[in-house]
This record gives C-alpha cells, structure tokens and sequence, in this order.
C-alpha cells in the first residue's frame, strides 16, 4: 500500500476550502475516483489481451490490475492518442455523411 503526501501553499489550501468542506477526504475521493478509473482501463484492456490470446480471465478486478503487464506511461500516451483520433475520425466520417 503506498501512502502520499501533498502540500498546499496557504492560496490553495484556502480555494480547495471553497470547494470542500473537508479538503483532505476531498483530495482522497478524487484521487480514489481517478484510480478506479486507471483500473477499469486497465481491466478491459487485460481482459480484450486474455480474450484474443485464448487466456482464461480469473481473479477479482485488484487481482486483474496487479497481474497486467505495465505499460510505459508513454505508450498509454500513444495508444489514447491514436483512439481519440480514431474517434474524432468517426464524427468527421459520420458528419459527412449526413
């Protein structure tokens, strides 16, 4: 388990107050909810991989996560990038046809 610290100059900390009550349990939660997010991607990323590689999908969704193989923060990069504009291809695509 990792534990991390942030710091906030005396402006920041007085902006997250007018936002949150409680600016600790706010910085966790939005934290926590980005994480759950990272892991669902993760999630169906190693479960399409199993899929085509004939692989069983076993284990609670933790399990899944910390059995993936990590992908370098620069291929993720790459790899949103190029479905984003495989995206915004399709709008173009289907804006044209109409």
């Amino acid at each position: 388990m990792a534990t991390y610290f942030v710091t906030l100059t005396d402006a920041e900390d007085k902006a997250l107050h007018t936002v949150a009550v409680d600016g600790n349990e706010w910085i966790t939660n939005a934290v926590k909810e980005r994480c759950r997010i990272a892991m669902e991607e993760i999630i169906h990323q190693e479960v399409q991989r199993k899929l085509a590689a004939g692989e069983p999908i076993t284990g609670t969704k933790e399990d899944i996560v910390l059995s993936a193989p990590t992908v370098p923060l620069k291929e993720l990069d790459r790899q949103r990038r190029a479905a984003m504009l495989r995206e915004f291809a399709l709008v173009a695509n289907n804006r044209e046809g109409q």
